[in-house]
C-alpha cells in the first residue's frame, strides 16, 4: 500500500514539472523576447492549459499531507527555504500572467512579463533544489528532525538547481514550435536547438558534481540506477535535437517531457527503500513505510481517490484534446 502511494506522489510530481514546467519555460523565454507582441503570442499559447497544470501540483501536495504526514513535516522544517522560494514563484507566474493585460501601457505590460521570468526562475531552483537536497541526504538525528540549512548550500544542490532551470527552458522552448503558429514556430525551434547542448551541459555538470560529492554517494541506495538515469536524461535531450532538426515538434516535446519527469524517478528509485536518508545517523533514516499514515488512513484516502485520479486525467487530456493544434489568431486572447 506504501509503494502504490509513493509511486503516485511520484507520478503527481513528475506530472507537474512535465505541464508546468512549459508553463515556466515559456516564461523563462520571455527574457530574450523584447517584441511585445511575440510575448503575447508566447503566453496566448500556453494560456488553455495554464491553471490546469497547477493542479498536479495541489495533488500531489495533496497526497503527501494526507499519505506521507511524517515526509511532509520533515519537508517543510527542513527544506522551507527552497519550498517557500518554489511556491514564491509559483505564485509569481500566475499572478504575473494574469495581470499583465490589464495595464493598457506597454511598458507596465512589459514590467509584469519581467515578474513572469523572476517567478518561473525561482519555480525551476525551487524544485530542482528540493529533488537534489533528497538525494545528497539530509542531516535527521535520531530525534526524528532536520538540523540547520546547511545541507542546501552546496554545490550538487546548486548545479541541480541551474540543471533544472536549463531543462525547463527547453521544455518551454519546444512546446512553443508546437503551439506558434508554423511562421513563428520556426523561431521557437531554432531556440529550443540552441537550448538542447546548455541543458546537456548542465546536467553533465550536476552528474558529475554528484559523483565527487561524498554525501550524494552514501545517500544513494541503488547507485546504478543513479548513474543509469543521466544517462536516459541525455539521451532523451538528444532525441529532443534531432526531433526538431527534422522538424517533428511533437516527438522533441515529449522527449523534453521524459527529460523533466527523469528527475523524479531518479530520486525515488535511487532512494527506495527511504524517503529521507540521515547523513548523521544511519538509524536515523526515514523508509517509505514509516513515513505513510496507518493502513485504515491509506484505505480511506484510496477510496477517496478512485474517482478523482481519473476525473483529473480526463480533465488534462479533455483541455488538449479541445485546445489541440497551433493558435492561428482566432482563439481567444487570454492575456
Amino acid at each position: 500500500m506504501e509503494l502504490a502511494w509513493y509511486a503516485l506522489l511520484g507520478l503527481f510530481f513528475a506530472s507537474y514539472l512535465v505541464l508546468a514546467g512549459y508553463d515556466y519555460g515559456v516564461g523563462l523565454s520571455l527574457a530574450g523576447n523584447a517584441d511585445p507582441g511575440r510575448r503575447r503570442a508566447a503566453l496566448n499559447a500556453v494560456g488553455p492549459f495554464f491553471l490546469g497544470n497547477e493542479v498536479w501540483l495541489v495533488a500531489a501536495v495533496g497526497i503527501l499531507f494526507g499519505a506521507f504526514p511524517v515526509l511532509e513535516g520533515e519537508l517543510l522544517s527542513g527544506f522551507y527555504p527552497i519550498v517557500l522560494g518554489a511556491l514564491a514563484g509559483v505564485i509569481l507566474v500566475t499572478a504575473g500572467v494574469q495581470l499583465r493585460s490589464r495595464p493598457a501601457h506597454e511598458r507596465v505590460r512589459a514590467r509584469w512579463d519581467r515578474v513572469v521570468v523572476v517567478g518561473s526562475t525561482l519555480a525551476a531552483l525551487g524544485w530542482g533544489a528540493l529533488l537534489a537536497g533528497l538525494l545528497q541526504g539530509v542531516p535527521r538525528h535520531a530525534d526524528g528532525h532536520i538540523a540547520g540549512l546547511t545541507h542546501l548550500l552546496t554545490p550538487f544542490v546548486a548545479a541541480a538547481a541551474l540543471a533544472t532551470v536549463a531543462l525547463v527552458a527547453v521544455h518551454g522552448a519546444t512546446f512553443l514550435t508546437l503551439r506558434l503558429p508554423a511562421a513563428d514556430a520556426a523561431g521557437a525551434g531554432r531556440l529550443a536547438r540552441r537550448l538542447v547542448p546548455v541543458a546537456i551541459a548542465a546536467v553533465g555538470a550536476a552528474t558529475v558534481v554528484g559523483l565527487l560529492s561524498a554525501r550524494v554517494r552514501e545517500t544513494a541506495q541503488r547507485p546504478a540506477l543513479g548513474v543509469l538515469l543521466p544517462v536516459a536524461l541525455v539521451a532523451a535531450l538528444l532525441v529532443a535535437r534531432v526531433a526538431l532538426a527534422r522538424r517533428r515538434p511533437g516527438v522533441a516535446f515529449a522527449a523534453t517531457g521524459a527529460a523533466l519527469a527523469l528527475p523524479v524517478v531518479l530520486v525515488g528509485a535511487t532512494l527506495w527503500p527511504y524517503a529521507l536518508v540521515s547523513t548523521v545517523d544511519s538509524g536515523a533514516s526515514l523508509t517509505v513505510a514509516d513515513a505513510a499514515a496507518s493502513g485504515p488512513t491509506l484505505r480511506l484516502l484510496g477510496w477517496l481517490a478512485l474517482p478523482l485520479v481519473p476525473a483529473l486525467l480526463g480533465f488534462q487530456l479533455m483541455c488538449w484534446w479541445v485546445f489541440r493544434g497551433r493558435t492561428d489568431g482566432r482563439a481567444p486572447v487570454y492575456w
